[in-house]
C-alpha cells in the first residue's frame, strides 16, 4: 500500500478511474453546485476505494444498479481535505456520488453582476490547478491518473456554459439550459475546468474562436487575432496539435493567473487586453501547453517543473519564430529578472529552489513560483546548447511522441534524455538544476545588441528619441533594474516625460509602480491602491502588496486594501496576499 502522490489520497493498490460522468446545477443564489459524478473504474474492483474531495456535502454513493455502497467521509486534514472511502462490492465498475459543493469551494469563484463587465448578471468560474478539483467533483485528484469525462450543465437560461471540452449541445427547459460537453483525450483532473456568464464568441481562424463578455469581445478578438499564426508556428517545432481547436475565453479581472491552460478552452486574464498585442506571449505560453503539460503531464507537484520549465522554452521558441531571436532573449532576460527574486523569496526555504522537490506536507500552492519555470527554461536551454539545437529539437518531438497522454517524474525524464542524448545531463551538470537549490553558475545568460544597450541606461532617464522603439520587455528590464537609493527626482522625471503611471500595459505599470514604492515615491499610491481593486491576477497582487508592506507605514494601507478587495480576489489569490500580509 502507497500514496504515489503526497497530495491525494489515491491509493496505488486500488483501482484507478477510466471515466467521469458528471452532472451539475449551478445555483447562483446559494452559490453551490447540486451534482453527480459517476466514476467508471478501469477493471471490476471490490474492497475500499479513497478519494479526494474538499468541502462536499456527500449525500449517496450508490453502484451501476443503484444499490447503496458504504463509505465514510473522514474529517478534513491541512492541504489534502477528506478522504471519501468507498467500499466497492465485488464486480463494482462503476459508482455515483451525489453530492453538493460549498459556497466556499476552493477552485470556485462566484461574480455578482457588479464584478463582470456588462454588470447585468452574475459570473462562475473554475481554477483546479493544482489540487482544486477535488472541491468540485469527489475523484483521484492526482495527475498521474487521466480521465476522459462527459458533462452536463445546468445554468439559467440567459446564460452561456462553456468547458474546456468539444461542445454537444444546449437544450433549453423552461427558466434554465443544459449545456453538454465530451473530452474525447484524457485529460489530469486539474485541468477539468468550465465558465458561466453572460458569453459571445467571435472566430480568430479555422481552429479557434474567442468567448468573452459581449462588452470586451472585439477588443479581445482584435488583440489575439494572430492565434491561428502561432498555432502553426508551434505545430512547427513540436508536431500535430492533438486537442482539435484551441479557443480562448477571456476571464473577468479576479482569474488570479496569466492564462491557465485548460485544453479546448484556455482561460486568459483581461490584463493581456494591452491594446497592441504586446502581452500575447502569455497566449504563446498556454499554447505551449497544448504539448508540454497537457500532452505529456508531470505526475506529481513534486515534478511540476517538467510541465513549465518545457513550456516556458517551447513558449520563448514560438516567440522567436514569430517575432524573432532578439525579442526572445528580451524575455529570456526578464525571466532570468523573476527567477533570482524568487531565489531570494525562498531564501529560507532553499529545499523549494531545487527542481525536483519533495513537497510531503507542503501546500503545492505554498510551493508555486517562477522556479520551475525559469529554472527549468535553464536547464533545457543548456542541454540545447551542449548537444546543438536540431538534436535537442529531434529529441523533443521523440521525447513528446513517446509520452503522449501520460504522467512523468523526474527520474522518468532524465532515463529517457539518457538513453537518447548519453552524456548530455553530465556535460550541463544537470544534477545542480535539478537536486541542488540556487541558479547553477553555468547556467545559460541571455546576449544581445538590445540587452546590451539596455545595460547602459542603469538609472539615467532615457530620452523620448531613445525609448521610442521600446518594447514592454524593455521598459521591465529597465524598471526592474532601478537601483536601490534611485532618487525621487528620477522617478518624478520618467514620470512627467513618460506618463508611467498612466500606462495601459499591466507589466509596465506594475514594474512602474513596485519600483516607485520601494523608492517611498509617494504619488504611486493613489494609482496602486486604484489598481489592486481593478485587477486579481497573483502576478501583480503578490509584489504591490509586498512592496506596500515592506514599510512600517505601508503595512496598514496594505491591511486597508486588502480589507476592502479580498472578496474580488478569487480564493487562490486571497490566501497568497493573506500569507504576505500576515509575513509582514
Amino acid at each position: 500500500m502507497a500514496r504515489p502522490d503526497p497530495h491525494s489520497y489515491n491509493d496505488d493498490t486500488q483501482p484507478e478511474t477510466e471515466s467521469l460522468t458528471w452532472k451539475a446545477r449551478v445555483d447562483f443564489r446559494t452559490r453551490r453546485l447540486h451534482a453527480e459524478a459517476t466514476l467508471t473504474l478501469k477493471e471490476a474492483s471490490a474492497g475500499p476505494l479513497d478519494l479526494d474531495t474538499r468541502d462536499l456535502e456527500i449525500r449517496s454513493v450508490v453502484d451501476a444498479q443503484g444499490k447503496p455502497l458504504p463509505f465514510l467521509l473522514s474529517p478534513p486534514e491541512p492541504i489534502f481535505g477528506s478522504r471519501l472511502r468507498v467500499e466497492l462490492s465485488p464486480g463494482t465498475k462503476q459508482l455515483t456520488i451525489r453530492y453538493r459543493t460549498s459556497p466556499q469551494a476552493s477552485a470556485l469563484q462566484w461574480l455578482t453582476p457588479a464584478q463582470t463587465a456588462g454588470g447585468q448578471y452574475p459570473y462562475l468560474f473554475s481554477q483546479c490547478q493544482a489540487i482544486h478539483a477535488r472541491s468540485v467533483v469527489p475523484l483521484q485528484d492526482t495527475p498521474r491518473i487521466r480521465i476522459r469525462y462527459k458533462a452536463e450543465l445546468t445554468v439559467p437560461k440567459e446564460l452561456k456554459a462553456v468547458m474546456a471540452a468539444g461542445f454537444v449541445g444546449r437544450e433549453e427547459q423552461g427558466v434554465e439550459a443544459v449545456e453538454r460537453y465530451e473530452m474525447p483525450q484524457p485529460i489530469p483532473p486539474y485541468l477539468l475546468a468550465f465558465a458561466v456568464g453572460r458569453l459571445a464568441a467571435k472566430e480568430l481562424g479555422s481552429r479557434s474562436r474567442v468567448w468573452a463578455e459581449p462588452e470586451v469581445l472585439e477588443e479581445a478578438a482584435e488583440e489575439f487575432e494572430d492565434v491561428d499564426a502561432m498555432l502553426r508556428a508551434a505545430e512547427e517545432l513540436f508536431g500535430t496539435y492533438d486537442w482539435e481547436r484551441f479557443d480562448l475565453l477571456t476571464m473577468p479581472p479576479s482569474f488570479p493567473y496569466g492564462g491557465m491552460e485548460n485544453p479546448r478552452l484556455t482561460f486568459l486574464t483581461p490584463s493581456l487586453l494591452a491594446g497592441d498585442k504586446s502581452l500575447v506571449s502569455v497566449v504563446a505560453h498556454e499554447l505551449a501547453h497544448s504539448w508540454t503539460g497537457n500532452l505529456v503531464t508531470n505526475a506529481t507537484a513534486e515534478h511540476f517543473w517538467l510541465n513549465e520549465g518545457f513550456t516556458v522554452f517551447a513558449e520563448r521558441r514560438i516567440i522567436e519564430a514569430l517575432y524573432g531571436e532578439e525579442v526572445a532573449k528580451l524575455h529570456a532576460a526578464l525571466g532570468r529578472r523573476v527567477l533570482e527574486d524568487a531565489m531570494q523569496h525562498f531564501k529560507a526555504h532553499p529545499q523549494l529552489t531545487a527542481l525536483r522537490t519533495h513537497l510531503t506536507g507542503v501546500d503545492p500552492d505554498e510551493a508555486f513560483s517562477q522556479i520551475p519555470y525559469e529554472k527549468g527554461y535553464l536547464l533545457l536551454r543548456a542541454l540545447e546548447e551542449a548537444v546543438g539545437r536540431p538534436a535537442f529539437d529531434a529529441f523533443l518531438k521523440r521525447y513528446l511522441e513517446a509520452h503522449r497522454f501520460q504522467a512523468l517524474t523526474t527520474e522518468q525524464f532524465t532515463a529517457f534524455v539518457e538513453k537518447h542524448l548519453p552524456g548530455a545531463l553530465a556535460k550541463v551538470d544537470a544534477e545542480a538544476y535539478l537536486n541542488k537549490p540556487g541558479i547553477p553558475g553555468s547556467a545559460p545568460v541571455p546576449r544581445s545588441e538590445r540587452l546590451e544597450r539596455m545595460a547602459s541606461y542603469k538609472a539615467k532617464v532615457p530620452t523620448k528619441d531613445e525609448v521610442k522603439d521600446w518594447t514592454p520587455a524593455e521598459w521591465q528590464l529597465y524598471l526592474q533594474s532601478l537601483p536601490h537609493g534611485t532618487s525621487k527626482d528620477v522617478f518624478r522625471q520618467l514620470d512627467d516625460r513618460f506618463q508611467l503611471t498612466k500606462s495601459q500595459n499591466a507589466e509596465v505599470l506594475v514594474s512602474w509602480l513596485v519600483a516607485s514604492l520601494r523608492a517611498g515615491w509617494a504619488p504611486a499610491l493613489g494609482r496602486t491602491e486604484a489598481f489592486l481593486g481593478e485587477v486579481g491576477r497573483m502576478k501583480y497582487l503578490k509584489p504591490l502588496y509586498g512592496a506596500l508592506a515592506a514599510t512600517s507605514e505601508g503595512k496598514a494601507l496594505a491591511r486597508s486594501v486588502f480589507n476592502r478587495y479580498a472578496e474580488r480576489y478569487h480564493p487562490i489569490a486571497r490566501n497568497a496576499v493573506e500569507s504576505i500580509l500576515n509575513r509582514a
